[in-house]
């Protein structure tokens, strides 16, 4: 039968069933009648099964076989009764299991729905380590794999689960009734209805490849938010992910639903028919019966009950292994819906501000292209307001990624207003991890980083990442148009802003170029634009969010030397006036800083504009006139 692809997974059991099923049950409590009709419904269909298998005994022994001697009117229009009401039983059966295979079918897309949503909300709340010690690969399988499980169990599994156990206890029951030694002789299956498979499955085909579109878009945009989730935090985007996510997540529940429906209806259709045939089937055994060719009708229910008793068995062991499976794939998606949030105690906030006549700063609505620290003083309930400049000191900062492996050993520095530092030195030296630690990507455990003189930890973390702009080495674009990659830096930016923004980095003469301008669409990453022409987008995107402190993270290590002397002349225009921190392996794109830092197994070993380190003939000398290379 069609349906989606998934990647095979190991046999693995679930850790606690009962918890598991409990916070699944969750996601379906609001729908508590609608399971009540389920069961209610689960059981007819079971029972429409059993007893309308009992009526064939009393068909040949009472009906097929008397006929059969002498035509009696009275008695064949009991038969032919008796037929309907046979009839009308299965049929209730086969309505019962349809009705029921929707309303699950339904439950469960909307569950997994909102399981989805608690999934993404709560990756847009996780910090950067996280994503920093799990691989993107396991973490999109919790999206995809693990939660088809679940709808597999939901919509299937759980439903045939029970309708099997019931079956199984009704028809042994009846068994019992009619005859213990019978039930060793009857051991025949019957397998037809390939008509029915091609028809139902053939429909679901259809259906599947809409659905696996709308799950390629999931798929896709969820990829780009792991990749960009830097971006995503350093422009305060989250909610706006959110909102993005929501709309892709609705397209893919609608087209799910129409695939499923056909998906998951044919097997109890198959059951539920296959039992009217094999009914059928019985009913002629009579007539055979009544030439004497074969036992009398308790022989013809005991073929119908073997099979209505082995079949169930063989799905009760079949849906066991997939119910398993689930709760262990479910148990993965509660593990990370579960993990811890980044954690926020900042209550300095930024605000929009202008200067009185005395020279105070006032905190006002409008833009007014001033900024200002709003820090209030829980002793004394006073607010005290200090402009956003970009002074970043480092007082004697100590931090390692786990305990036991210090990254940073001791780092003291300043930049003042204005001022371009550089950061030089191997890879692993500490330079990447500096620029993380002033986004508060990671907490410091001794020593303090201060932002205008405020401590950076009581920054809110989204107000301290808008005062701060990042250009990174991979240079990460989003699906949609040019201008809506660049306006990522400021998502309230006019149209005039964005191109302004475009010419300050250089980057409006080629945008021009492209097929519909500021317009065009980009995709994969941006794999229509040329390497040069991605860095250059990025750069807008900084120079967009327009902030006082710019990071520049190793950003032209991967392009052309023509190509960087094209970036360059966009990053000096955007430096301009700002707090630049630049990480660098080339050592002419920081020539012209005002202070250069050698780093060396996390420390600073030397420091200084690039004269003054030439003239000392230390390691910045020996890396400059290629005496040592960076590693």
């Amino acid at each position: 039968m069609p349906g989606p692809m998934r990647e095979l997974r190991p046999n693995v059991k679930p850790g606690n069933v009962g918890k598991t099923l409990k916070r699944i049950y969750d996601y379906m409590a609001e729908y508590k009648l609608q399971l009540i009709l389920v069961l209610i419904l689960i059981a007819l269909s079971a029972g429409a099964q059993v007893i309308g298998t009992s009526f064939l005994k009393t068909i040949v022994d009472e009906y097929i076989e008397p006929l059969s001697r002498n035509y009696d009117a009275v008695l064949f229009r009991k038969f032919i009764n008796t037929l309907i009401i046979m009839g009308g039983i299965y049929l209730s059966g086969a309505v019962s299991t349809y009705v029921f295979s929707r309303i699950m079918l339904n439950i469960s897309t909307k569950a997994l729905y909102k399981i989805r949503i608690d999934l993404f909300h709560k990756m847009e709340s996780f910090p950067i380590k996280y994503f920093d010690t799990h691989t993107h690969g396991d973490l999109m399988s919790r999206y995809t794999n693990d939660t088809d499980t679940i709808r597999e169990m939901l919509s299937n599994s759980v439903a045939n689960f029970i309708s099997s156990a019931i079956t199984v206890a009704g028809v042994f029951i009846m068994m019992l009734v009619f005859s213990w030694q019978l039930t060793i002789l009857v051991v025949l299956m019957l397998f037809i209805m390939l008509k029915v498979i091609k028809a139902v499955g053939g429909k679901s085909g259809l259906y599947f490849k809409a659905q696996q579109n709308e799950l390629g878009k999931v798929n896709g945009f969820i990829e780009e938010m792991f990749e960009g989730q830097k971006v995503v935090k350093v422009f305060c985007h989250e909610e706006a992910s959110k909102l993005q996510f929501d709309k892709l997540n609705s397209g893919l529940c609608e087209a799910a639903t129409s695939a499923n429906t056909f998906a998951n209806i044919l097997m109890p259709i198959m059951n539920n028919l296959s039992h009217a045939l094999y009914a059928s089937t019985a009913v002629f055994g009579g007539v055979l019966a009544v030439l004497g060719t074969i036992s009398l009708g308790t022989v013809v229910a005991f073929l119908q009950y073997t099979r209505s008793f082995s079949q169930p068995i063989t799905q009760i062991s079949q849906q066991l292994n997939s119910v398993l499976t689930a709760l262990a794939g479910a148990e993965r998606i509660f593990e990370m819906i579960d993990e811890a949030p980044e954690t926020d105690d900042g209550y300095v906030t930024m605000v929009n501000a202008s200067i009185d006549e005395q020279g105070n700063l006032t905190e006002v609505k409008e833009h007014t292209g001033i900024w200002a620290w709003k820090h209030p003083h829980a002793k004394d309930g006073t607010v005290t307001y200090t402009r956003v400049n970009g002074a970043v000191t480092f007082d004697n900062v100590v931090f390692g990624y786990e305990e036991d492996k210090i990254v940073l050993k001791g780092i003291s520095l300043y930049a003042k207003p204005g001022q371009k530092i550089a950061f030089v030195g191997s890879t692993g030296a500490g330079k990447t991890t500096i620029t993380n630690l002033i986004n508060r990507f990671y907490d410091v455990p001794d020593g303090k980083i201060r932002y205008d003189g405020i401590n950076i930890n009581k920054i809110k973390k989204d107000d301290l990442r808008r005062s701060l702009a990042m250009v990174l080495q991979d240079s990460h674009l989003f699906t949609g148009t040019v201008m809506d990659n660049i306006r990522y830096g400021k998502l309230d930016a006019s149209d005039e802003e964005v191109i302004a923004a475009a010419k300050l980095a250089n980057a409006h003469s080629f945008i021009k170029h492209l097929p519909q301008g500021y317009q065009t669409m980009l995709t994969s990453d941006g794999a229509n634009l040329s390497q040069g022409q991605r860095q250059l987008i990025t750069i807008a995107r900084a120079a967009v969010a327009d902030p006082p402190v710019l990071i520049l993270d190793e950003a032209t290590s991967s392009i052309d030397t023509r190509t960087e002397a094209l970036i360059e002349k966009g990053m000096d225009r955007l430096m301009e006036g700002r707090t630049v921190f630049v990480i660098a392996h080339r050592l002419s794109t920081v020539r012209n800083s005002h202070a250069i830092m050698v780093l060396e197994n996390g420390k600073i070993i030397e420091r200084g504009s690039h004269n003054e380190l030439i003239e000392q003939k230390g390691k910045y000398y020996q890396l400059y006139t290629g005496l040592f290379e960076l590693s």
